[in-house]
């Protein structure tokens, strides 16, 4: 199965959101989704959405990724928008989302978020020739990702390249130390983003966070010791 048809999938009872709104003087983008024309937020709807607004932009990204020619088509959005765009990653920018976060003027990682870079997926069929071809597409669609970290980590390409090859999930401090993103937001009550994502269809992926264990009442724990006294 295509790997992000397998995403696709995973995560279809998955909450998912794609909310523009005001706030603070300027506009709030909620882009909580896949990146895709068919399973997710297409790259036409988060046009129309950019193109209609004057200000400053934060652009809210939890995305576990999706279509690679649909985000590059974002970042020509993103990058041709007069106003000051700040990406906001709340909980995750995995794969195609981590370049639309990064064609921003800045990028803010919440505490407990995480970025993933690697290599481009495909699904191809044919003969020797289609897949040689296809081989040679994905390099250069690998070849002009690289180029985009590298412009905005300042890390050297075969560092870049070494980083995608092996799938490399970082922290929020992981990436601001290697330049993928520029700060760490810190929650006030001091909650850390939690992964939400089924990530099955990546091979490092962390696992998502379980569901918290509630604290038992005081009348429930000592119902629980007085059963454990008859034991």
């Amino acid at each position: 199965m295509p790997k992000l048809l397998q995403l696709a999938i995973d995560n279809k009872a998955a909450p998912k959101s794609f909310v523009v709104k005001a706030e603070d003087g300027g506009t709030r983008i909620e882009l909580f989704d896949i990146i895709d024309d068919y399973y997710g937020v297409s790259a036409s709807d988060f046009a129309a959405a950019l193109n209609g607004i004057n200000g400053n932009i934060a652009l809210h990204i939890n995305s576990p990724g999706g279509d690679v020619f649909a985000a590059r088509a974002m970042v020509a959005t993103i990058a041709a928008h007069p106003s000051n765009i700040t990406a906001h990653i709340d909980g995750m920018a995995a794969s195609a989302a981590s370049y639309v976060a990064m064609a921003c003027d800045s990028v803010v990682m919440q505490d407990g978020s995480m970025l993933m870079i690697h290599n481009a997926w495909t699904f191809a069929m044919g003969n020797a020739s289609d897949l040689r071809s296809t081989a040679d597409l994905l390099d250069k669609v690998d070849g002009s990702i690289v180029n985009d970290y590298a412009r905005k980590t300042g890390l050297p390409s075969d560092e870049i390249v070494a980083l995608m090859d092996a799938e490399t999930w970082m922290t929020a401090s992981e990436a601001v130390s290697k330049g993928f993103a520029d700060s760490v937001a810190f929650n006030a009550k001091g909650a850390k983003a939690k992964n939400t994502w089924n990530l099955s269809a990546y091979a490092n992926a962390p696992k998502p966070d379980p569901e918290p264990i509630p604290d038992p009442s005081t009348a429930t724990r000592a119902r629980m010791l007085a059963l454990l006294d008859r034991i």
